[in-house]
C-alpha cells in the first residue's frame, strides 16, 4: 500500500489524532469475533443467551463459563502491529486518543496510555444489580469481597448503555481531533458507527482503514483497503519523518 502526498501530508501536520478501532484490528491478533468465538459446544447459542442482563438472571453459571473462554483467548492474544503503532503514533504526538469498540486491552498492552472503551473490559468485573435466582449452583461463582454480591463480566451486554462518560469522551475526542481514524469496524453497530460523521460534520479528515469497503466508504476522505497492520505503521513511519522535520 502507498500513501499517496496529500495523505502523507496531512498525517505528518496532524497533532491530535483520534482513533476509532473495532474487531477488525483485534482480529489482526488472533481475537476471535463474538460471533466467531462461538464455536464448539457455544455454536449452538443465540447472542442472546450469553450476552444480555437476562441471560445472566436466568443462568449466571453458563454466561460466566462463556466469558471465561473470551477471557483467556485475549490474554494469550499479543498485540498486533496496529495496536502497537498506535501506541507509538501516541509518543510522537502532542494529543491521540483510541477511542474502541473492543474489550479485550489490547491497546493498552501495546502502550497506548489515553483510551477510550465504549464497550467495557473483559478483564474486569463489577456488581451484578438485577437479581439471580436462589440457586446453590451460584456457588464458586466471582462475589464482590466486601458485599458478597454477584459479579459480573465488566462488558456492555446486548440492551444495555454504554459505561457513563465513554459516549461523551469519544465524541469529544473525534471533535477535538485535526485528523480522525476508523480503524478495523464495520460502521454498522450504533453509536459507535456515527463517531466519524462528528468529525465530517466539521471538517475534520477523516481515514478510513478497513479489509473491505462499508458505509463509511463512500464518505471517508481516504478509504484504505487492506490490513490494519500494514497501513498503520506505514502512516506512523510518515508521521515520524514530519516529527524529524519539525523538530
Amino acid at each position: 500500500m502507498r500513501i499517496d502526498e496529500e495523505l502523507q501530508r496531512l498525517v505528518q501536520g496532524a497533532a491530535r489524532v483520534a482513533v476509532l478501532t473495532g474487531a477488525g484490528i483485534s482480529a489482526e491478533s488472533g481475537v476471535p469475533t463474538f460471533r466467531q468465538a462461538r464455536s464448539g459446544f457455544w455454536e449452538r447459542f443465540d447472542p442472546e443467551e450469553l450476552a444480555t442482563p437476562e441471560a445472566f438472571a436466568r443462568n449466571p453459571r453458563k454466561v460466566w463459563a462463556w466469558y471465561a473462554q473470551r477471557r483467556e483467548q485475549a490474554r494469550q492474544a499479543e498485540p498486533s502491529p496496529a495496536h502497537r503503532a498506535l501506541a507509538q503514533w501516541e509518543q510522537l504526538l502532542a494529543w491521540c486518543c483510541v477511542v474502541t469498540q473492543n474489550v479485550d486491552g489490547l491497546h493498552q498492552r501495546a502502550g497506548s496510555g489515553h483510551v477510550v472503551e465504549l464497550h467495557g473490559n473483559i478483564h474486569g468485573d463489577r456488581r451484578f444489580e438485577a437479581d439471580t435466582p436462589p440457586d446453590e449452583d451460584l456457588d464458586g461463582l466471582p462475589r464482590c469481597p466486601e458485599t458478597g454480591a454477584l459479579l459480573r463480566p465488566d462488558v456492555v451486554w446486548f440492551g444495555e448503555r454504554l459505561p457513563e462518560g465513554a459516549l461523551e469522551a469519544a465524541k469529544e475526542a473525534m471533535r477535538s481531533a485535526d485528523l480522525v481514524l476508523s480503524v478495523g469496524t464495520s460502521a454498522l453497530v450504533q453509536p459507535a458507527a456515527s463517531l466519524p460523521l462528528e468529525a465530517l460534520e466539521r471538517d475534520i479528515p477523516v481515514v478510513e482503514v478497513n479489509r473491505e469497503p462499508t458505509p463509511l466508504t463512500p464518505v471517508a476522505d481516504w478509504a484504505l483497503q487492506g490490513e490494519a497492520g500494514e497501513i498503520l505503521p506505514e502512516l506512523v513511519t510518515a508521521a515520524g519523518e514530519g516529527a524529524k522535520r519539525a523538530g
